[in-house]
């Protein structure tokens, strides 16, 4: 991975990937509050005048980005810009994009930049540059298996003791993943809520597993280990698809947030001596 840089002073990453679907279905997807929330996170549009004029993310209590939009020409493009991105940051723009192919495939394209001077940034644009194929393949699934139906989502996190690969080695342990392979049929061991499926995907860097559920619903599951303020997070996402999914994460949440509490425990906090 690597930061395009250019004289002017503008930095950029891109990321792209191959999905199914219309132009016009993969809009549909990226591109409206109900499409990103089924394989992202939260999302609303601002309208004005019947235009967006604004979108808001929501990565969890307290992490809500509002960007302005810049740019919009469904189902082709769209742009927005975010004033404070991370504390002291400059601003940084994302523009998506939508390029058919044949055999009924879409390339999904996305590019953020901002302009700087040093390269005091460059490591956070790798950081989301990292992190855009692993919700490229939960967008991929959803358009393949899910496209179109109701969802609803629901994420947990714990921080975790210890080092990355400490963390998602108790993770794998305590969920039954350590050793799986890609296409096996999986469930999750007896103690813990109600969870099987298929494994989609498994990644090593970062760590990660992600599962298409049919256990307690259709949906799926991306697994993986962040580290965030200098802390090691064990993250778990879920997504449920069809006419019971409100109802299928109103009702799991509160079990896997009691297991996540009882299976990671809060690591002690640093002594401040006598």
């Amino acid at each position: 991975m690597s930061v395009k840089k250019e004289p002017s002073g503008r930095r950029s990453i891109q990321v792209e990937g191959e999905v199914p679907g219309t132009p016009e279905e993969v809009w549909e997807a990226i591109a409206t509050g109900p499409g990103i929330s089924s394989w992202f996170v939260p999302a609303e549009f601002e309208e004005r005048d019947g235009k967006p004029v604004a979108m808001t993310l929501n990565f969890g209590p307290g992490m809500e980005s509002r960007s302005a939009l810049t740019a919009w020409d469904p189902p082709r493009t769209f742009a927005k810009e975010n004033d404070a991105w991370v504390p002291g940051s400059p601003p940084i723009a994302t523009e998506w994009s939508v390029e058919a192919r044949a055999g009924g495939v879409c390339v999904v394209r996305v590019v953020q930049s901002l302009f700087a001077d040093t390269d005091d940034w460059d490591k956070q644009l790798e950081g989301t540059e990292s992190g855009w194929p692993g919700a490229f393949r939960v967008l991929k699934l959803y358009l393949t298996h899910f496209r179109g139906l109701g969802s609803a989502s629901m994420t947990c996190m714990a921080p975790v003791a210890g080092t990355a690969a400490d963390a998602w080695r108790a993770m794998t342990e305590a969920m039954g993943l350590d050793g799986v392979s890609t296409g096996r049929c999986w469930t999750v061991p007896a103690g813990a809520p109600a969870l099987g499926g298929v494994v989609e995907h498994v990644g090593e860097a970062p760590p990660g597993v992600l599962l298409r559920l049919d256990q307690p619903g259709p949906g799926v599951a991306a697994l993986y280990t962040m580290t965030y303020g200098g802390s090691v997070i064990a993250v778990f996402n879920f997504y449920f698809y069809g006419d019971q999914a409100a109802e299928t994460a109103a009702q799991e949440k509160p079990h896997w947030e009691a297991w996540i509490a009882e299976r990671f425990p809060m690591p002690p906090g640093p002594s401040t001596g006598d």
